[in-house]
């Protein structure tokens, strides 16, 4: 064998040996690119669906805070309702006169006197425009004069020189009582809760 035979065995062999790591390398070239597709859609997809799910948890966010806020609403809507009955009815307390207003104010008395019974001198007080009738109520009583005006819507406040027991039998205390009772019958009734 000649030395040019072995030298171009030797080069066949290199330009074999070259297109195998030539093929090999485009091959593993074509694997790195298709995982690198693939990883790129996968990253794709992921970053759609946590797009996604942000858009709908800032929508549930947007929706509960919007019924949050009308909730909110028509809760003050409501109170300011019911703070506008309380003062129609708070007008129509005060505006009571004559007779009906006279056996209120004396059936409020009544209930109070029994507390005052052993007391010797008993001051009754009531709203200032009532001076005349609580002055007309207290002569039926021995003992009971009317002391000073309280800022009421009408009534009685009674207390003893003696003691220190004082009845609150205002019209103000009564509604507020009877407020407090029927809140929720009248809140029903307003707004048709059933």
């Amino acid at each position: 064998m000649s030395l040019d035979t072995v030298v171009e065995d030797i080069r066949d062999e290199a330009r074999t040996r070259a297109e195998e790591i030539r093929a090999e390398g485009e091959e593993r070239a074509e694997q790195i690119v298709d995982e690198a597709e693939a990883d790129a859609e996968q990253i794709e997809a992921d970053a759609e669906q946590e797009v996604e799910r942000t858009i709908e948890q800032e929508r549930e966010q947007a929706l509960s805070s919007a019924k949050l806020e009308a909730k909110q609403e028509r809760l003050e809507a409501r109170r300011e309702l019911l703070q506008d009955v309380r003062e129609d009815v708070e007008e129509e307390v005060a505006g009571l006169e004559g007779e009906r207003r006279e056996g209120l104010t004396r059936t409020l008395l009544e209930a109070a006197a029994p507390e005052f019974e052993d007391a010797d001198t008993v001051r009754v007080r009531g709203r200032e425009d009532d001076a005349d009738l609580l002055e007309t109520i207290c002569d039926d009583y021995d003992g009971f004069e009317v002391g000073d005006p309280v800022d009421c819507l009408g009534g009685v406040v009674v207390e003893s020189e003696g003691s220190r027991v004082r009845v609150n039998n205002t019209f103000d205390s009564v509604l507020d009582e009877v407020w407090e009772d029927n809140l929720r019958a009248i809140s029903e009734r307003l707004f048709e809760e059933r």
